[in-house]
């Protein structure tokens, strides 16, 4: 009994007793189980019973409920009648939910969200089962690569939605914070850093704000709080895609948020609130179209709190939120916190908020009849992944690339699918062979014998072996022709002892509007491009290169300056980056145009990182005091940058000289190439270090090689 009462002091005794008679039943059942790490499997129901008590506040019945899930679930013959009808009735609704495996069923995700409904007569079911998927993805680390992977699809597909609708604003947040940090690692870091980096920049503008309110809130006798609420990295990673604009042009990343400690009336709380707004609104420059009073008309689930934007004296605009800590309380802890309070199951606020939650459960996401879709502050973001997850009529997951079509799911299925495809049904519907599809779509693809690919189909595909498959149908004519042009400039060439440079290539690709070396090759096959006017474009472009050149060497190398502002930023140039003001990490390898920062080493003076570099966050938490704003200078083109690319392709003798002619195609050079071939895998494993001028010039090069088909994977490194 200690032990319960240590993990659960919130309950009377009688809770305590029916937790721990449940605890030892779960002990005993799952004594013989261990989790992927090896320790005991009780410490899962463990973790969800808290999660349950500190975070939702249910009561001492639903944690017994989580204990009692686990053993019958292990052992169906546990009798648990003992414990009551709700208990029994919780317990019997989470083992259905057990059974939903998303391989196993052909149901898109609408269908899968029902089917849990179906499963939960009691609401609180659905609010354990989001409590227990919680604890599995902060535990995600110790699950196997396949296992862990359909355990992000499945929460992205049910569990994220389901908390939003039942107004578990913080469980969402952090299911969602989870979730994008597996599926665009690099994306969360960036961002992530970026709010560590300007953390202290908030602060400061949360401190200039209040100054000059101070006095009259001390004088009234207001005692409040303040915070910075910042917004989650994918909220600004979907502002950042839907205004396409960088982290810098995101101007609504945090705001300011006034909470307010006085006595739980509701008339004091409202004339509180409305002071505070009244002062804030006298010594700021307020946008009255940016209002919003959930005090006077408090949302449907009760959500209460004024919202105002007002300028500061620098110019730049803040969102205030002025509420009370009652407010903040139902605000952070969603529509559940209702269940925090012994008794309350009885009071007709419960039942009207049960009635909320089925019809809420029972209605898609984002619809007019769901009356919790104006809880949040914010708007239900669509999860941003580089990934679809779909289904076959058999019930088989696929995984597509984003924006993925009816014929890139054909070409997944089969090459000769792909090729003889004519439509298809999305969830038993006929569609067109271009219509996009969703996570959760079950496809069925229609094809024809008569059926042939055509150009078109390039622009309808996104995923690379269907563009690859494609091309190789269409393609072999003018693979042909692209050998026999190639053989024939080669050999005019030798007899005009000219030679045609990588960079001249380039130049003359750009100019001509060919968008590969093979385009090029094969116009000339074909003859639509005559030998004669290729000898006279090589002559003019490196005649001009030649001119530049001498022009470059006139004008004075750039060096590092510093601007003066509030902050001191070090503008580098892409020029002379050896210099001994600073130098390029090696551990990241930045390119001109990087998102980067400064770290002012002991002994090597400062060294510039990506902001996506691994070791930055740990760089700017240990050490925010050596970070240095770094911004780039000059044009690109006068640059050399190293950097590393990994290369995972299958083995396909080919490819080696498919990559090292892409890399040469480019304004790129190669420093380093090696191959290692991996038997297992049957791939090579390839690195190289190549110098670019820019990190869009870097981006050409890597789009070009990941458009290879038999390249698997590419990265920095």
């Amino acid at each position: 009994m200690e032990r319960i009462e240590k993990l659960f002091p919130r309950f009377d005794a009688s809770g305590h007793e029916l937790i721990k008679k449940a605890y030892d039943i779960a002990e005993e059942a799952l004594k013989e189980h261990s989790r992927s790490n090896g320790h005991a499997f009780i410490e899962h129901p463990i973790a969800v019973a808290k999660i349950a008590d500190e975070e939702i506040g249910l009561s001492a019945e639903c944690i017994a409920a989580v204990f009692l899930h686990e053993a019958t679930r292990f052992h169906p013959e546990t009798d648990i009648k003992g414990f009551g009808q709700d208990v029994y009735t919780i317990v019997d609704g989470l083992n259905k939910i057990s059974t939903i495996n998303p391989r196993d069923t052909r149901l898109e995700a609408e269908n899968y969200k029902k089917l849990i409904v179906s499963y939960s007569r009691d609401p609180r079911v659905t609010v354990l089962k989001i409590a227990d998927r919680l604890e599995v993805m902060r535990s995600l680390e110790i699950f196997p690569k396949a296992s862990r992977e359909r355990k992000v699809l499945e929460t992205m597909m049910l569990y994220i939605p389901l908390a939003h609708q039942l107004g578990l604003y913080n469980i969402k947040s952090e299911l969602e914070d989870i979730y994008f940090r597996y599926a665009d690692p690099e994306q969360y870091r960036s961002i992530t850093n970026k709010l560590k980096s300007t953390e202290r920049d908030r602060q400061k503008l949360m401190t200039q704000f209040i100054e000059p309110l101070k006095q009259k809130l001390s004088d009234e006798g207001i005692n409040y709080k303040l915070k910075v609420r910042t917004k989650t990295a994918l909220s600004i990673y979907k502002k950042m895609q839907k205004q396409k604009v960088g982290f810098e042009g995101v101007f609504d990343v945090f705001a300011i948020r006034f909470i307010i400690d006085c006595e739980e009336d509701k008339a004091i709380e409202h004339a509180l609130c409305w002071k505070v707004f009244s002062y804030v609104t006298e010594e700021y420059e307020s946008d009255t179209k940016r209002l919003r009073d959930w005090i006077s008309n408090p949302k449907p689930n009760g959500y209460e709190s004024l919202h105002i934007t007002v300028k500061n004296r620098e110019g730049s605009y803040l969102e205030v939120q002025i509420r009370t800590k009652r407010m903040d309380d139902m605000a952070e802890s969603g529509l559940a916190s209702h269940w925090s309070y012994k008794g309350i199951r009885h009071e007709a606020t419960l039942d009207k908020w049960l009635t909320a939650v089925r019809k809420a459960l029972e209605s898609p996401i984002g619809s007019d009849k769901d009356p919790m879709a104006a809880y949040y502050e914010d708007e239900v973001h669509e999860i941003p992944t580089k990934e679809v997850f779909v289904f076959t009529p058999a019930g088989e997951l696929r995984k597509l690339q984003a924006g993925a079509t009816v014929l890139d799911f054909a070409f997944d299925i089969h090459t000769n699918l792909g090729v003889k495809c004519t439509g298809g049904k999305i969830n038993g519907k006929a569609v067109r062979i271009n219509e996009k599809l969703k996570t959760g779509d079950v496809v069925e693809i229609m094809s024809g014998k008569n059926q042939k690919p055509s150009s078109d189909w390039l622009n309808i595909v996104v995923t690379t072996k269907a563009r690859n498959k494609i091309r190789q149908k269409l393609s072999e004519v003018e693979f042909q022709k692209a050998a026999d042009g190639k053989e024939m400039l080669g050999r005019r060439l030798k007899n005009w002892k000219m030679e045609l440079e990588d960079e001249t290539m380039a130049a003359m690709l750009k100019k001509l509007q060919f968008k590969t070396v093979n385009a090029f090759y094969a116009a000339i096959g074909k003859e639509e491009l005559d030998v004669a006017e290729v000898k006279n474009m090589i002559l003019e472009i490196t005649q001009g290169v030649q001119e530049q050149q001498a022009e470059q060497e006139k004008k004075p190398v750039r060096t590092v300056v510093q601007e003066k502002g509030n902050d001191d930023i070090l503008v580098i140039d892409a020029k002379n980056v050896r210099g001994i003001d600073y130098r390029m990490a090696k551990c990241c390898n930045p390119v001109f145009g990087d998102d980067v920062f400064g770290f002012v080493t002991r002994t090597e003076g400062i060294k510039i990182h990506r902001m996506s570099c691994p070791n930055a966050a740990r760089l700017m938490d240990m050490y925010p005091y050596r970070i240095q704003k770094v911004r780039w200078s000059s044009n690109p083109s006068s640059g050399n940058f190293q950097t590393g690319l990994r290369v995972t392709a299958a083995l396909e003798p080919s490819v080696v000289n498919e990559i090292m002619d892409i890399v040469n195609s480019f304004r790129a050079s190669l420093r380093m190439f090696n191959v290692t071939e991996n038997d297992r895998q049957g791939t090579y494993e390839i690195t190289m270090k190549i110098a670019v001028p820019s990190n869009l010039e870097l981006d050409k090069v890597t789009s070009q090689i990941r458009n290879l088909k038999n390249v698997l994977k590419i990265s920095r490194i």
